[in-house]
This record gives C-alpha cells, sequence and structure tokens, in this order.
C-alpha cells in the first residue's frame, strides 16, 4: 500500500513539475531573446546537472563515442531539443501557455500511427478511435483561434507547436529502435545534451545569441533556468519511476503533465479560457486514455 501510494505521489510531482516547464517557456520568451540563445543555455544547464545527477549516482560519466552512440546523441539532440524547441519556443511567443499545454499531449496521438508503420505497434481500434478525438481536440482550439482570439497567426503557431510534437515523438521511437546495449536513458540525455550544446554554441557566440540571453539575470532568464532545472529533475524522477513502477504506469503521466500544464497557466499567467478549450482539453484527456497502451501490451507511450 505504501509503495503504491508513494508511485502514484511521484506520477502527480512528476506530471505537476514537466507542466510548469510550459508557461515558464512562455515567459522565458516574453521579452523576445533570441530562440537560439535560449537553447543553447537550456543545452548547457542539461549537460551540467544530468552529469551532476551521474555522479551522485556513482554511474559511469564517460559515455561510448562510436557510431551508434554518436547517431543517437545526435537524433535525440535534434529531435528532442534543437528542432521541437525552437519550434515551441517560436509558438510560445504567440500562444497561450494552456493552448500549449493541451497541443504537446499530441505527441501520444502522433506516436500511434508512427508506430504502426515501422512495426512497433499494434492495429487496434480503441487507439484509432483515441486518435480521431484527438484531431477533434485540436479542431475545437482552433475555432477561436481562427476569430482571432489568440491574436494573428494563430493557427500557424498551433501548427508550429504539433510540429515540436512531432519531432518529440519521432524521438521516442527513434530511442526505441536505436538506442545501443549499455546506453541507459540518463546517460543518453547527458550526451545528448552535451552533443547538442557543442553544436549550438559556435552559432550563438558568432550571433551574440548567447550574450543577450547571459546579459542580465531577470525574469526571462530565472525562468529558463528554472524550467530546464525542473525538466531534468522531472526526467530522472520518470526515469526511476519505470523502473518502479512500470512503463505503462509511469506512461500515465502525459494526463497530468497537460492538466497541470493548464492550471499552472492560470496560477501563473493569470490566463482563462473559453468553453471551446475546455471542451477540447476534455477530448484530449479522453483521447489520450484510449491512445495509452494497456498493461498487456508491448509499447508503452511516454510523455
Amino acid at each position: 500500500m505504501i509503495r503504491r501510494f508513494g508511485a502514484h505521489l511521484g506520477l502527480l510531482v512528476i506530471g505537476a513539475g514537466w507542466g510548469a516547464t510550459v508557461p515558464l517557456g512562455k515567459v522565458a520568451v516574453s521579452t523576445g531573446l533570441p530562440v537560439l540563445g535560449l537553447i543553447t543555455v537550456q543545452l548547457i544547464i542539461g549537460a551540467l546537472f544530468m552529469g551532476g545527477i551521474l555522479i551522485l549516482r556513482r554511474a559511469p560519466i564517460r559515455l561510448p563515442m562510436d557510431w551508434p552512440a554518436l547517431r543517437i546523441y545526435a537524433l535525440v539532440a535534434a529531435l528532442g531539443t534543437l528542432l521541437p524547441n525552437s519550434a515551441s519556443y517560436t509558438a510560445a511567443a504567440h500562444l497561450p501557455a494552456g493552448i500549449l499545454s493541451v497541443l504537446i499531449a499530441t505527441v501520444a496521438m502522433f506516436s500511434f500511427p508512427i508506430c504502426l508503420i515501422v512495426g512497433l505497434d499494434r492495429f487496434s481500434w480503441r487507439r484509432l478511435l483515441g486518435l480521431a478525438l484527438g484531431l477533434v481536440s485540436v479542431v475545437l482550439l482552433a475555432q477561436p483561434a481562427s476569430d482571432g482570439a489568440f491574436g494573428s497567426g494563430a493557427i500557424f503557431y498551433m501548427a508550429l507547436s504539433m510540429c515540436a510534437a512531432l519531432l518529440y515523438a519521432f524521438e521516442g521511437i527513434s530511442v526505441a529502435l536505436l538506442r545501443p546495449d549499455g546506453l541507459g536513458p540518463m546517460r543518453l540525455l547527458f550526451g545528448s545534451s552535451a552533443l547538442g550544446a557543442l553544436i549550438c554554441l559556435p552559432a550563438a557566440l558568432q550571433t551574440g545569441a548567447l550574450a543577450q540571453v547571459t546579459s542580465e539575470f531577470g525574469v526571462p532568464q530565472q525562468a529558463l533556468v528554472a524550467s530546464s532545472i525542473i525538466h531534468i529533475c522531472v526526467y530522472a524522477g520518470y526515469v526511476a519511476l519505470v523502473g518502479r513502477a512500470g512503463a505503462v504506469f509511469a506512461a500515465q503521466v502525459s494526463y497530468v503533465v497537460t492538466a497541470s500544464g493548464v492550471i499552472w497557466a492560470m496560477i501563473m499567467l493569470g490566463e482563462r479560457f473559453s468553453p471551446w478549450f475546455w471542451a477540447a482539453l476534455c477530448l484530449m484527456l479522453v483521447g489520450m486514455a484510449m491512445v495509452q497502451p494497456r498493461p498487456k501490451e508491448d509499447t508503452p507511450a511516454a510523455p
């Protein structure tokens, strides 16, 4: 009973922390700081903190540097941070954080058809219906956007946010297919963060993007640091939860991330939403429940 309570408490804490990174990301872009500089700082912080976690766990920090390992570092850096964060930071400057929290849930929707194509999953009418409900949810979100409720170009930025979710889905599937044996998720994240930082750093220095972000430590920079640290901590917690409670149980964190992202947006940013939004959120959560795997199924969907 105590172990079960701890697992559920961990699920709520991890999901709430992950959800908080959405409005924090919006705060980080609120003054127009360059996306390249934001991503570079985020990757540097990620590499430093993940390295620190590995040291505390007395895990080996020396990474394999053969071609399969370098390939997966590069894929995770590109599909998990560089490309999706470029899209999501750009969208965050133009959309409410609550909308972003619902749209990021489409990761689970995209993962299902991609897994079918590459042979990682099998067809299910239940999941297909869940996918359809997720698409209806996006249509409902687009209704006030098309009426100008979120400003000009909102439909484009919604599509951009969904592109980020699509990239996250590809990242998860790439890891499932290509991760070398013996390379755990924490060492993989450390290697991909370090490689991503090395890729971004020259351009960020050359363009002055890094200097713009680090020239002061105002509210946007504080939000960026907080978001980066929270992300590393909840990722480490998610990995631990998978080990203790199983991947299918841990995958339920997706619901908490979406719901808490909306709640944090209301608390931190004072956002309020129309009936269209609440209907879309309910449909998205139901769709996610139908797309998520059952305990006996083989391929869990991670958030």
